[in-house]
């Protein structure tokens, strides 16, 4: 090689080593893009849109906005007063509707300090289809979900106790509240953080609310994922999930949901309905996050919601969700010598 050829050769590998993408940057559009990592969805968006709001806001607007909201039935001016940390507030009048006031102070609430941002943009909701940022419900549906109606519980302290299996599964640890490990994931009043683990054949995502585990297989293509469903009756928590990759996407096809869980949803679909989801690492520092759900029984469309997860520094700790709880055995035990003492009367 003559001294011409070597410095020239020398030159450009300079150039392309100056030019050329970082490993980093470039990782986030291979095809099988890295999703490891803690993360969280946190944020003060809901899953569906107030009337006639637009989808995407200022930062100003965004600040406007979460300055007025509530924090679990909280409201600002209470927020603002303090007496949301009062240890000495004291139990609710009888009738009262400010369970949030007492039932959570402010020390246990983390729901995030601003409106969802996804690429840059705040949004005022998750859903992005169809555009008014509703669920379209059918009017009639053709699967009766009975879904059972706990929230008058919180206002009058009344309620069925007959059993544990006629307690919200969230208050039984079952799995976490606010549809947190989804499908259709979604930041709630605490705890919306998530450790993804990534292996060649699975994705681990490991919900930091009630430790929820969501264990995906990972496939070479979309035929050979949806051949490895599992069969129906195989009823799980969570639903049968299985993956692959799509345009620099890991793309996520979730059916046969636990019907109980599906009973109290925010995102309910019968069995023959499925959740896709999209998984994109749009940057380093975000993973945009889509999800589209499908079920002609219950839906009017196919509708589609979209947030985005952010790295979240430190660690996440075990969620011991019953550990030191005398709740459920308190209203168990009191529920049934409320029985004693009728029959006895």
């Amino acid at each position: 090689m003559t001294p011409s050829n070597s410095k020239m050769r020398l030159l450009t590998t300079l150039i392309l080593a100056i030019f050329a993408p970082s490993k980093e940057i470039l990782a986030q559009h291979e095809e099988r893009p890295d999703l490891s990592g803690i993360w969280s969805n946190a944020s003060r968006t809901s899953l569906s849109r107030p009337g006639n709001t637009e989808l995407i806001v200022s930062a100003e607007q965004a600040r406007a906005i979460v300055e007025n909201l509530s924090i679990a039935g909280i409201s600002r001016e209470n927020i603002e007063s303090g007496p949301a940390i009062d240890p000495d507030t004291g139990a609710p009048p009888a009738g009262a509707t400010d369970f949030g006031l007492r039932g959570y102070n402010l020390f246990w609430t983390d729901p995030g300090s601003t409106l969802a941002k996804v690429n840059g943009e705040y949004r005022t909701s998750y859903i992005i289809n169809p555009s008014d940022g509703s669920i379209p419900f059918l009017e009639t549906p053709t699967y009766d979900l009975e879904r059972p109606q706990f929230g008058a519980r919180y206002l009058t302290g009344v309620a069925d106790a007959s059993g544990p299996e006629a307690i919200p599964i969230a208050e039984r640890c079952l799995i976490g509240f606010g549809n947190t490990a989804g499908p259709g994931m979604m930041g709630t009043l605490y705890n919306s953080s998530y450790q993804f683990v990534q292996t060649e054949d699975y994705l681990m995502i490991m919900v930091e609310m009630v430790h929820d585990a969501r264990i995906i297989p990972l496939f070479d293509s979309a035929d050979d994922a949806l051949k490895n469903h599992r069969p129906p009756i195989l009823n799980q928590w969570l639903g049968d999930s299985v993956g692959w990759f799509e345009d620099s996407s890991l793309v996520v096809e979730t059916r046969n949901i636990n019907r109980l869980q599906m009973s109290q949803s925010s995102i309910p679909i019968s069995p023959s309905g499925r959740i896709i989801e999209r998984f994109t690492r749009s940057s380093n520092d975000e993973i945009t996050y889509q999800f589209t759900v499908e079920d002609k029984n219950l839906y009017e469309q196919s509708w589609t919601a979209e947030l985005s997860f952010y790295p979240l520094e430190g660690r996440i700790y075990e969620y011991a969700c019953h550990e030191g709880n005398y709740s459920m055995a308190g209203i168990l035990a009191g529920a049934r010598r409320a029985e004693r003492e009728q029959a006895s009367n």
